[in-house]
């Protein structure tokens, strides 16, 4: 029997991932608890969402692996898929926008998994500095964190690129990367012939956030086909925001985030969000954690407004894109 997914713009399902074995470091399994600290569910009621908060999966923590250093932390890290998966699954089913705090990059992996068990077609912008695109034949680090995307598009270690069942999780022509600064020599051929579109943190800044990220949501098909999007912090600034694993002082401005972000996460066919990379353990005085929070109250706000406004008639002989998903 079908199931049809009913939206509902007021609702936001909250789920902690609270994982860092794909990483690089220790520290970001702690940013679930830490962005909750920090008022982040009491905020968006203030702003107006109702939330369901589905708790944290079990910590997943980094570790060195080094019996497997082509791809460390393999079991840890889809043990944690499967338990994201099973609450993503319930969250996308309610109707609600999911908003899953990680954590490593890996989780999007559960995010995106749990919307396909109920659509068909998912397509996934990629907000980061990093391309994420190496493999375990390719990587330098054996961390997944650096590999994530690749397996997402099916090209990898064997337990992540069959997590979904089938691969690829998302065809290349349906991702689209946004903030890239840092790429590895295997990641820049492997783009050169791909036919997924990619945006640079140095041509975003050139547009400016918000004329970028509606481009970008154009190369997505945001507004024929329902996507995730990822959001690494570590595309934003050193100067701006330090608290990540691996900082940069080159990527984009804080402002420039929050006008892209912004864009992103008011369309309505944005079925899911995940948050990656922040880490309490480089922010003792909490003020990354509170920063966080404040941008992601915003731009959930400016969702929730966006969604109030009535929507301008439609031009006569058009056809109206219907925000709704369904499994047999």
């Amino acid at each position: 029997m079908a199931v049809k997914i009913v939206r509902q713009p007021k609702k936001i399902a909250l789920i902690g991932a609270p994982s860092s074995a794909a990483a690089f470091s220790l520290g970001s399994e702690k940013a679930p608890a830490a962005l909750r600290a920090a008022g982040l569910v009491e905020k968006l009621q203030a702003a107006g969402y109702e939330i369901t908060d589905h708790g944290d999966c079990a910590p997943r923590l980094f570790a060195d692996d080094e019996e497997h250093r082509r791809a460390r932390n393999l079991t840890e890290i889809v043990a944690g898929l499967n338990d994201l998966k099973l609450r993503v699954e319930l969250a996308v089913k309610s109707g609600a926008l999911v908003l899953v705090l990680g954590g490593d990059c890996a989780q999007v992996i559960g995010l995106l998994t749990g919307a396909r068990r109920y659509y068909k077609h998912v397509n996934l912008l990629w907000f980061d500095r990093d391309a994420d695109l190496n493999t375990p034949a390719s990587t330098p680090s054996g961390r997944i964190d650096g590999m994530v995307v690749a397996h997402i598009i099916g090209k990898g270690a064997p337990e992540l690129v069959r997590f979904w069942g089938e691969a690829p999780l998302v065809r290349e022509p349906d991702v689209t990367l946004f903030g890239l600064e840092r790429l590895d020599p295997p990641e820049q051929e492997f783009l050169s012939r791909s036919p997924m579109r990619h945006n640079y943190a140095a041509d975003i800044q050139f547009k400016g956030g918000a004329k970028a990220a509606q481009e970008a949501l154009a190369q997505v098909h945001a507004d024929a086909h329902d996507f995730v999007l990822h959001l690494d912090t570590d595309v934003i600034a050193q100067e701006d925001f330090p608290a990540v694993n691996v900082p940069g002082s080159d990527g984009l401005r804080f402002e420039d985030v929050r006008s892209a972000l912004t864009e992103f996460v008011k369309h309505k066919n944005l079925l899911g969000l995940d948050v990656a990379q922040y880490n309490p353990d480089k922010d003792p005085d909490g003020s990354g954690a509170n920063k966080l929070v404040e941008l992601l109250v915003e731009v959930l706000t400016a969702r929730l407004q966006a969604f109030e406004t009535p929507a301008p008639e439609p031009a006569p002989g058009a056809t109206e894109v219907s925000s709704s998903g369904t499994t047999a």
